[in-house]
């Protein structure tokens, strides 16, 4: 059932909206108040999905009812109610935040259309935010040492920006973690973040991957296909293993820095891209530089803010954390009751040599929760995780 207020110091006016939302639908609760600081109190006790604000009140007029309650609860959807002379006022609030605005007398389709329209859009902000949430839980950076904590405050400082950045650390340490975090907290979060990973695509299919091809580009071409460079169109495009990336690919990527501009595998047609480039590597660089492997303009073209991810066996501190997590997660995904880790189990998951990183962790932890008691014992660490 959907919660409407409405806001509305002339008595006659205000019956009239709420008899007309009342009738309209059986699934509309449509409470009032007869001015601006009523208005407030009640927003601040209930939850709305609307309200319906006049903007000509006394004590506290509509704009500032809506910037308090913008505050307050940033995603309440508002209507603003406008006499003859506040149309101007009425279209400002709309940059203010509000929804729309209605003229009076108010007309009986116009209104119930727009309290519609401005329910669907509040409904729809609600989905994404929770959708937002659940896939930044599946990224979470979870460890409080040194490392984890330099990386945080990196991310906070280079997420804002549109600065290039290339993460760089062994298997497993998580570095696509970092590259979905500087897309989550940068100004393109609500663009596409678009995922390649280089070292999984044949060589001679990589270019029509990332920048797509035309019709007979070559024999399986029986189409046009956009490549990631253009998905990833006002978003982030994320290259993983890019130690791994053909000479030739190579080459047309560095052209897409330095031009913004991509062409088609089949053509010389120009396509504009605006993509911001977040790559990764478990490689040297430099040393595949030295032997031939790696264009070293791209190199400097990629590296504007370096971030190293530290291996699992440098943060030992944080293992307790992860174990933890993952216990609570996994135990989540197969609809069990979460285990308990005993101290003497977590001390000798410490102690050993975590040559695979975070992902080798996490797969003896699952490996623990299926197998082991209800409480993971030193002893099912022995059996069952021995190094």
């Amino acid at each position: 059932m959907s919660k409407i207020l409405v806001i509305e110091d002339e008595a006659a006016i205000r019956r009239v909206l709420v008899k007309i939302l009342s009738e309209e639908s059986d699934t509309y609760n449509v409470e009032e108040a007869e001015d601006g600081l009523k208005g407030i109190d009640a927003i601040k006790k209930n939850d709305y999905d609307l309200v319906l604000c006049d903007i000509k009140m006394p004590k506290m007029d509509g704009v500032e009812v809506l910037e308090a309650a913008r505050k307050l609860k940033p995603e309440l959807a508002f209507i603003m109610i406008s006499g003859h002379g506040d149309l101007d006022t009425a279209v400002n609030t709309m940059r203010l935040g509000a929804f729309d605005y209605i003229s009076k007398p108010p007309d009986l389709n116009r209104l119930l259309t727009t309290v519609r329209n401005a329910l669907d859009r509040k409904n729809l902000v609600v989905e994404n935010t929770k959708l937002k949430k659940k896939v930044s839980k599946n990224y979470q950076m979870i460890g409080e040492s040194e490392g984890i904590s330099l990386i945080k405050d990196m991310i906070e400082k280079v997420a804002p920006t549109d600065a290039r950045v290339l993460i760089t650390g062994s298997n497993g340490t998580g570095k696509e973690l970092v590259a979905h975090w500087l897309h989550e907290k940068s100004p393109r979060s609500k663009a596409p973040f678009i995922e390649v990973n280089c070292a999984a695509i044949p060589s001679e299919l990589i270019e029509s991957e990332l920048f797509g091809h035309v019709k007979g580009a070559f024999t399986s071409a029986v189409k046009d296909r956009a490549g990631k460079f253009e998905a990833a169109n006002k978003g982030t495009i994320f290259l993983d293993e890019i130690g791994d990336m053909s000479l030739s690919a190579q080459a047309k990527v560095l052209r897409a820095l330095q031009e913004s501009k991509i062409s088609r595998v089949g053509t010389d047609k120009d396509i504009k891209v605006d993509v911001r480039v977040v790559a990764a590597t478990n490689k040297d660089l430099k040393k595949e530089i030295a032997e031939g492997n790696f264009r070293e303009d791209l190199y400097h073209r990629l590296a504007v803010i370096l971030i190293k991810v530290p291996a699992l066996n440098d943060r030992r501190e944080d293992i307790p954390l992860l174990i933890t997590y993952f216990a609570d997660k996994i135990s989540k995904e197969q609809g069990t009751a979460k285990k308990v880790f005993s101290d003497k189990a977590v001390s000798l998951l410490k102690s050993y040599d975590w040559t695979g990183n975070i992902r080798e962790l996490r797969n003896v932890v699952e490996r623990l929760i299926i197998l082991g008691g209800q409480e993971v014992t030193e002893e099912d660490v022995k059996l069952f995780a021995s190094k």
